[in-house]
């Protein structure tokens, strides 16, 4: 089993959307009337080798998000900046590892930001698994409201859907396996978006835990603070606190999408809370 980080780039956000600020609707609007911004923070993809096949969770930015008049969402225009080349999109840096389109499996997508989606147009011949509350969220005018963008989605975009099962995985009540080996096994953390999912993956007695934007970065995780996007806070504070248990129950790194310290913990399987 090997894991790589691939860094798509960057971002710059507003710092209350890092940390929520306040409670209810004022955490919520404190992303539009904070002025503190975060410095520019790393936006990953992960590589997942496993012995049947190569899966890719998330695809990380596209240079397209870049381009102006793309659209008119104040979140967008205001509140969020991006900064990539062409050569840092996911599918060239996969060309430079020797990792061909048609190489991965399947594409795992923990939701639809476009930080997340970005990259979708470099996997044409693999399966995308997206939770299907997630789709729903994303699709017609409410989700263009709720700041989905479908425009930058490729004209094939098709998922499957991503049904997790009351199955328990460690402190998780709802999982899927996503190989026949049980290694890699997709997780309900629902938060910063209602139907956000993580991804564990087994390499002996480590545990690696890919996680989207469940945190923006590790000790906000460990500290239980939740970011200022979530809609429901209790939901977001209970996930967060599953995490927890989740990794004090066995050796777990934990890789959030948007951490600076995820590819050293990732080299150096450096261990939550350690």
């Amino acid at each position: 089993m090997k894991i790589r980080a691939i860094q798509t780039g960057s971002v710059r956000i507003k710092a209350a959307q890092v940390e929520g600020r306040g409670h209810g609707l004022r955490r919520r609007l404190a992303i539009f009337t904070g002025t503190e911004w975060t410095e520019w923070l790393p936006t990953y993809a992960w590589v997942i080798n496993t012995d049947e096949g190569i899966i890719v969770v998330d695809t990380g930015q596209g240079a397209h998000l870049l381009e102006s008049g793309k659209s008119l969402h104040p979140f967008v225009r205001w509140e969020v900046a991006f900064r990539i080349e062409h050569e840092q999109e996911i599918g060239p840096q996969l060309r430079a590892l020797g990792i061909g389109p048609r190489d991965v499996k399947r594409v795992v997508l923990s939701h639809l930001h476009m930080d997340h989606d970005g990259g979708l147009a470099h996997f044409p011949n693999s399966e995308i698994l997206v939770a299907p509350g997630e789709l729903k969220s994303a699709s017609g005018y409410l989700g263009r409201l709720r700041g989905y963008l479908p425009h930058r989605w490729p004209s094939w975009f098709d998922p499957r859907p991503l049904n997790l099962a009351a199955e328990p995985f460690g402190p998780f009540t709802m999982s899927r396996r996503l190989t026949e080996a049980g290694d890699v096994v997709a997780v309900a953390t629902p938060g910063h978006t209602a139907d956000h999912i993580s991804v564990a993956v087994q390499d002996g007695d480590t545990s690696y835990f890919l996680a989207g934007d469940t945190s923006y970065n590790q000790n906000l995780m460990l500290g239980g603070k939740v970011d200022g996007v979530s809609a429901d806070e209790r939901v977001a504070i209970a996930t967060l606190d599953t995490i927890r248990r989740f990794t004090q129950s066995r050796p777990t790194v934990y890789l959030p999408t948007h951490d600076p310290q995820c590819a050293d913990r990732l080299a150096n399987r450096r261990l939550a809370g350690a």
